[in-house]
């Protein structure tokens, strides 16, 4: 069945690229609602913009979705991948400005928020998007692929210059909480070269080394260092699922990335959705429902250090 919040819950951050303080909202919606994002500071024209692949304004830092009137929400993936990892499937997400509060860079403290309220079960069916045929794009060295499997499993393989980072590959499945356990907590990334360009481009003014790993070569600035070994590549196993579930249902499948982004992954699920012989809608059985993302999960197994 599916699933919404029991009440509202808010969070208060700074958007990482602007800097500025902002508020957001999470709260229940009725059954086969999906995930709608609404601008509160919007006035005279339509605020509402749909959490969904098909207006994604693609962008190389963040996932941004921008609605016909021109209103946009930007850096939405964190919490995406949140919802989607606790299983809900409908929520009115109220904002009142233009990016999401990146708070420590993970996923972990929505994630918290969404499990301490609790869920409400609802009495419609859940649809999920089952993958028939493998789907692949690429661009240059990157690629991204969809192929059949019983349930949604990430596998990523990331390779970055710095050695703090080098190469890293990782493989799980979504199922039985596996993103609350293994991936919640794994924060966003960057070198620190990078972030003093885009800092000179007027770009990651909310960014500190307490919402980001930074790195520099061989070296982690960033206080404490990394949570993970492997955190890099788990946040972009983080950052897929975000994504992913702006395909509008659970996708059940393989996703494979290889130094793939947001815009890479948005261009899979365009892909995708351009060959009707290579997915197919299913109701979820029992059976089914038992091995999607978030289906038993508890703020117990939320790792101690986020």
């Amino acid at each position: 069945m599916q699933t919404t919040l029991k009440g509202p819950v808010t969070f208060t951050g700074v958007g990482l690229h602007s800097g500025k303080p902002v508020r957001m909202i999470l709260r229940p919606a009725m059954a086969d609602h999906g995930i709608w994002f609404r601008r509160t500071d919007v006035l005279f024209k339509d605020a509402l913009v749909p959490a969904r692949w098909d207006v994604v304004n693609q962008s190389p830092l963040c996932t941004l979705i921008e609605n016909g009137a021109g209103v946009s929400v930007s850096t939405i993936e964190h919490v995406m991948a949140a919802l989607a990892g606790c299983g809900v499937h409908n929520a009115l997400i109220d904002i009142d400005g233009p990016e999401v509060p990146i708070l420590d860079g993970s996923a972990a403290s929505f994630v918290r928020g969404i499990l301490y309220k609790g869920l409400r079960v609802q009495d419609e069916p859940v649809r999920a998007i089952k993958i028939l045929k493998p789907v692949e794009v690429t661009r240059g060295e990157a690629w991204a692929r969809l192929a059949p499997h019983d349930e949604l499993k990430i596998d990523f393989h990331i390779d970055f210059a710095d050695a703090a980072i080098g190469v890293q590959q990782k493989s799980l499945k979504m199922g039985n909480g596996s993103f609350v356990r293994e991936l919640c907590d794994c924060r966003t990334f960057c070198r620190q070269a990078d972030v003093d360009a885009m800092r000179e481009n007027g770009l990651a003014l909310g960014g500190s080394m307490e919402n980001a790993v930074v790195v520099d070569g061989d070296k982690v600035l960033s206080p404490g260092g990394l949570r993970r070994a492997d955190e890099p590549v788990r946040h972009k196993m983080l950052d897929a699922l975000g994504d992913l579930a702006l395909a509008g249902a659970p996708v059940v499948g393989l996703y494979t990335g290889h130094r793939a982004g947001h815009a890479l992954t948005n261009d899979l699920l365009r892909a995708l959705f351009a060959r009707p012989d290579a997915f197919r809608m299913v109701e979820c059985d029992a059976d089914l429902m038992a091995r999607l993302p978030g289906v038993g999960v508890h703020l117990g197994e939320i790792p101690a250090v986020a």
